[in-house]
């Protein structure tokens, strides 16, 4: 039977409820992973490195998907919850054919520009025909990658849940059969692994496309509507945080590559390329979590009832601090065989990244709540204030933190830099939560 999401939520329907997108967002990332195992263990650190340093210009492309997924949600939540079906239909309809429009825009703009975005990056001779060939072929695949993020949230909204994660379980296998095909068995080095990639997004975004075209069970359907400035305005702005969030990760991702080729040199870029993998599992789980919970946040919004608001806070911020916790110890019971997985071949480059690992791990203590605290403020149709949250996060604390703390504390400030960030993050989201109170009457 299918939870809907009008429905008062315990914790045990809640997790039911959540649990395909929090299992959809970490098969997400572990395809995400594979490629990079493929990558180093075959082709080796430099082709690893190199993916790893034009990586953050991809997902800043890419990222366009998941601000208008989660803002236009946002915006289709609230208008279910007003009991509006059929507007809330056109506004789902308008955000697909915005997505595909702009997605051509950007790979055009990707394909051209990578390479000098690769010099800006700091890519060595060694490294730039490997980040112009993984670039380019995986930029060709930007329409896929972008409705791939939108209809992860939206299919949520559906009320589809299942159908999501069984889509993205799909375009996991196919990413993994054909990394092992096309960089173990062909030797297409990071050529393959963006190819691979690619068509596995695209497999990820055309069966969902598919699904709401045809007559179906879900709440959602695309139908014929026109372009219309002001929604697809506001599901921006809505998801401004998201995008926000996905290009000041690349852009600290930049700073910290910058950093580490300075103080340590390629082995300090391959190091951090393993920790980021092993966040994208991690902060898979929260961004999961926030995923599968805002649409019921946004529908009760919608339809004015506070006590399942307040209800909907009270778990959540418990949820998060709890799973946070949890994880932290994982990420140190797991540090040394992660490390061994990626990097074993090297043992300069495996201690430097065991190292690091066990420094970064107590970043996942507060980065459950802080997302969480983003993704509520994004459901209440708040992008100011769920963007300002995202913007100090993930840019200007990170960014503060990367570029002073290694003036104190040498190579070893890099590696506290983003724990400081979530601490600073989480003062923060703390304070906009009492501020908006009485706004939204959540306590």
């Amino acid at each position: 039977m299918n939870i809907q999401i009008s429905e008062y939520f315990t914790y045990r329907k809640l997790i039911r409820f959540v649990l395909p997108s929090v299992i959809m967002m970490i098969f997400t990332s572990i395809y995400g992973v594979i490629d990079g195992y493929f990558v180093s263990n075959v082709a080796g650190k430099t082709a690893f490195a190199a993916v790893n340093l034009v990586m953050p210009f991809v997902m800043i492309l890419g990222g366009m998907g998941f601000m208008i997924g989660t803002g236009g949600t946002a915006l289709v939540s609230k208008t279910l919850g007003e009991g509006n079906k059929e507007k809330a239909n056109q506004y789902f309809s308008m955000m697909i054919i915005f997505a595909v429009l702009l997605g051509i825009v950007l790979i055009i703009a990707g394909i051209v520009f990578i390479r000098p975005v690769a010099v800006l990056f700091g890519a060595s001779e060694a490294m730039m025909e490997d980040c112009v060939s993984y670039g380019r072929t995986v930029i060709s695949f930007t329409c896929a990658f972008m409705l791939q993020n939108i209809f992860q949230t939206f299919l949520v909204a559906a009320e589809k849940p299942k159908f999501g994660l069984y889509t993205t379980i799909a375009a996991g296998v196919t990413n993994i059969v054909l990394d092992a095909l096309f960089i173990s068995v062909f030797r297409w080095g990071v050529t393959g692994a963006a190819l691979a990639t690619g068509i596995s997004q695209f497999i990820g975004g055309i069966i969902p496309l598919i699904y709401f075209l045809r007559p179906n069970s879900s709440r959602l359907r695309l139908v014929k509507t026109k372009l219309s400035f002001r929604p697809i305005l506001q599901a921006c702005i809505n998801g401004s945080s998201e995008l926000m969030s996905n290009v000041s990760v690349s852009l600290v991702s930049v700073v910290y590559n910058l950093q580490l080729m300075k103080y340590i040199g390629e082995n300090g870029v391959s190091a951090y390329g393993v920790l980021m993998y092993v966040q994208f599992i991690f902060n898979a789980v929260f961004m999961g979590f926030t995923i599968g919970s805002a649409p019921i946040i946004g529908f009760n919004y919608g339809s004015g009832d506070t006590d399942r608001l307040k209800n909907m806070l009270k778990m959540g911020v418990k949820m998060m601090l709890i799973t946070g916790v949890i994880l932290t110890i994982i990420a140190m019971l797991l540090s040394v065989p992660l490390a061994s997985l990626f990097v074993g071949y090297d043992k300069e480059l495996y201690e430097l990244t065991l190292h690091a690992f066990r420094l970064f791990a107590f970043s996942f203590l507060l980065a459950g709540y802080n997302v969480f605290c983003s993704g509520f403020f994004t459901a209440l149709n708040n992008g100011g204030v769920s963007a300002c949250i995202s913007f100090l996060r993930t840019l200007v604390f990170q960014l503060l933190s990367v570029l002073f703390l290694p003036f104190i504390f040498d190579t070893e400030g890099i590696w506290y830099a983003i724990t400081i960030a979530e601490v600073c993050a989480f003062i923060i989201s703390t304070i906009f939560l009492f501020a908006k109170k009485n706004k939204y009457h959540y306590m």
